[in-house]
């Protein structure tokens, strides 16, 4: 059997006790969704690291604010994503008091593609 080299997230033990593993493709959606979801300065060790579009969720939501979503999605890709992921396509939808990112991709490593949807919530 060939074991996946990637901790799964978030991080819990498998049913064999060791910590669970995951594939490649569920690896880089797991640090999309990471990025997407931490504020900057939210990680002492890399303050830089996050997205920060959760910041834009205090106010109505708007297509401008989808916007600036998007913008922030894709340089945040870019910058801290970009030997994981290539070839990103982000588009941001409002769906009630949600954003909804929805990022399409290539898997740097192996070609393939992949795809995900990530719901960012107004804080309550």
């Amino acid at each position: 059997m060939t074991w996946p080299l990637y901790t799964d997230y978030p991080y819990h033990f498998a049913s064999d006790g060791l910590t669970a593993r995951t594939t490649r493709a569920d690896y880089v959606r797991d640090l999309l969704e990471q990025l997407l979801l931490t504020r900057p300065g939210e990680r002492l060790t890399r303050p830089e690291l996050g997205a920060g579009i959760a910041d834009l969720l205090f106010g109505p939501l708007s297509p401008e604010v989808a916007a600036a979503a998007q913008m922030l999605v894709e340089l945040s890709i870019q910058q801290h994503l970009s030997n994981e992921i290539a070839e990103a396509r982000v588009s941001v939808r409002i769906e009630g008091s949600a954003l909804l990112v929805d990022v399409k991709y290539t898997i740097v490593a192996t070609g393939e593609p992949g795809e995900t949807t990530i719901p960012v919530e107004a804080a309550a």
